[in-house]
């Protein structure tokens, strides 16, 4: 499934393959205001039901809406008051993680009172994350990582451990968006052109140096792109395969 939006300089585009388990559990949203603010969204939902993928759906639009009105990390907060209630029924109410992103109406350059031109707040791509979805930004020919994942072999990793103990831990999200809080969502911002968003399902699969080659390539055709990571996600040794979603928002 892909999708494109554009408004003014900015443009959006979605891909999505769902993985052996289904239905898909991942979940994309772009909103745009009048004013051409731009939020966007992609949720990874915990497990494969159609009520996860219904909630998952939820979370993304929900997200997505109040980034744009409020910014990603009021956006992300948001979303984890429709799901901080496990829920009384037989099927409990869905976990996920998430990454937002909020593109500003005034993408550009503004001139000071001096008559110089200086970069402004409102160029910077602004993101919020829980959990081990990812966003990417494309600088001096890099694609350099904006997020670092909120499982326990991040944290392993920053305190030195290395090897066998810390890969197989990658799978333990430590922060999910039922968990989230002020204090346990972490933001970063960009001022490059390019900006990736996507699941575990496409950066588990596919290695940095591949994705990288993969934004040089299609770095002015967003919807390429996002076409092209999700593609280029292969299926595992076991013969399983993830849910695979990536997000590319473009400026200029």
């Amino acid at each position: 499934m892909t999708t494109q939006f554009g408004y003014g300089n900015v443009r959006v585009a979605t891909a999505t393959r769902t993985g052996t388990a289904t239905p898909s559990g991942d979940a994309v949203a772009v909103h745009v205001q009048t004013d051409g603010t731009t939020a966007a969204s992609v949720v990874d939902g915990i497990g494969h039901s159609h009520r996860v993928a219904s909630v998952a759906e939820l979370l993304a639009t929900v997200m997505a809406r109040v980034a744009a009105r409020r910014g990603s990390l009021a956006g992300l907060l948001t979303g984890t008051e429709l799901v901080a209630d496990k829920g009384a029924g037989d099927e409990q109410e869905p976990d996920a993680v998430a990454v937002v992103a909020t593109v500003t109406a005034s993408a550009t350059a503004s001139c000071s009172t001096s008559g110089s031109t200086s970069a402004s707040e409102e160029e910077r791509i602004r993101v919020a994350w829980v959990g081990d979805c990812r966003a990417y930004a494309l600088e001096g020919g890099r694609l350099r990582p904006l997020t670092a994942d909120h499982n326990l072999a991040e944290h392993l990793a920053l305190c030195g451990y290395t090897g066998e103990i810390p890969r197989q831990a990658a799978k333990w999200v430590r922060t999910t968006v039922r968990s989230a809080a002020v204090a346990t969502v972490s933001e970063a911002w960009t001022r490059s052109p390019l900006v990736v968003l996507m699941s575990d399902g496409v950066h588990d699969q596919v290695p940095h140096g591949a994705m990288e080659a993969l934004a040089l390539r299609y770095e002015d055709d967003p919807q390429a792109l996002s076409e092209a990571l999700v593609a280029a996600a292969a299926t595992g040794a076991d013969g399983v395969r993830d849910d695979a979603t990536a997000l590319v928002i473009r400026r200029g």
